[in-house]
């Protein structure tokens, strides 16, 4: 049987082992692949895994002999499933490996924006502590999060590993959802109210016809001037340019960012010049920890589809 992995450098550079892949099988294992290479790499394949590397129709009717498709990720979307569905292929992915990573980048942003730890290390560096005429100096205001109100924009896993962190913090958190669910210490409001009362909104939201551009110029207006948002969901979930100019015009105290509308970004994205905004490039998944997880998983995955059991099937 034979196995190939299209594009597994994002997932590990080098840093995990992929023994247990390659013991199930013919195994070739290619860092990228641009999609006019997918149908000859993945030819004679029974498995094929993906992480953005697209099967579409096209790629899906040209590989007669696969089998099975192994999204090494949790959203799937890069995989045609009706077409899959109909060539009688089984599509998996990987659900809930990155959960505690993705909240604590959430918190890495906040903690930034609260104390800024980074301008005053760069500035101690810089010698302004040792010519100091006082024991201690702030650069900028300092935020303590107790008492200050998080707010959220979805409530899966991730979103409820957020709220936790914000308990943690003493902070009070409140939730817009889609479907009503009880959580405790998790106060629920409309949506457009989350918006108003959060210090901190975290969104956590899938991206659907729906939620593209759920963050707008007119809910970005009814946030508070000192408020700070944070997208650790799906780009096009927030509308780039209306955030970008409320950032800039003061109206928005900041915000942090893991993902944005492409990816890589062209230059002229306009968060990356953005003021007091935080862009960090689609990292929040990306903990060794995490990656391991999905690695385990992955494998597993195939060895359940082998076994004629599979598990996490999307389609």
């Amino acid at each position: 049987m034979k196995l190939v992995v299209l594009d597994g450098y994002a997932m590990n550079p080098g840093d995990l082992d992929w023994g247990g892949l390659t013991a199930l099988g013919e195994c070739v294992i290619h860092d990228r692949t641009p999609r006019e290479l997918t149908v000859g790499r993945a030819a004679g394949a029974t498995v094929a895994l993906t992480n953005k590397t697209v099967l579409g129709a096209a790629e899906i009717a040209a590989l007669p002999e696969l089998r099975y498709i192994g999204v090494l990720a949790t959203g799937y979307n890069v995989v045609d499933l009706p077409a899959a569905r109909a060539a009688g292929i089984v599509v998996t992915n990987v659900p809930a490996y990155s959960t505690a990573s993705v909240a604590q980048t959430v918190f890495a942003f906040i903690l930034e924006f609260c104390q800024q730890v980074a301008l005053h290390a760069a500035s101690v560096r810089a010698g302004d502590w040792t010519r100091s005429i006082d024991f201690a100096y702030w650069k900028t205001p300092l935020v303590e999060l107790a008492g200050k109100t998080l707010g959220l924009v979805g409530l899966g896993a991730i979103g409820q590993a957020v709220a936790r962190l914000g308990q943690a913090f003493g902070m009070r958190v409140v939730a817009a959802v889609r479907t009503p669910k009880e959580v405790r210490g998790i106060e629920f409001l409309p949506l457009d109210e989350v918006f108003r009362q959060a210090d901190f909104l975290s969104l956590h939201c899938p991206l659907t016809p729906e939620t593209k551009h759920l963050v707008n110029a007119e809910r970005l207006a009814l946030m508070k001037p000192t408020a700070h948002l944070i997208n650790t969901s799906r780009g096009p979930v927030v509308d780039a340019q209306a955030l970008a100019e409320a950032l800039n015009a003061g109206r928005l105290a900041g915000a942090g960012v893991d993902v944005l509308d492409t990816e890589p970004p062209p230059a002229t994205d306009p968060l990356l010049a953005a003021r007091n905004c935080l862009v960090t490039p689609h990292l929040a998944w990306a903990t060794q920890e995490a990656r391991s997880r999905l690695l385990g998983t992955a494998v597993a995955n195939v060895k359940a589809f082998l076994a004629g059991k599979p598990q996490n099937v999307v389609s």
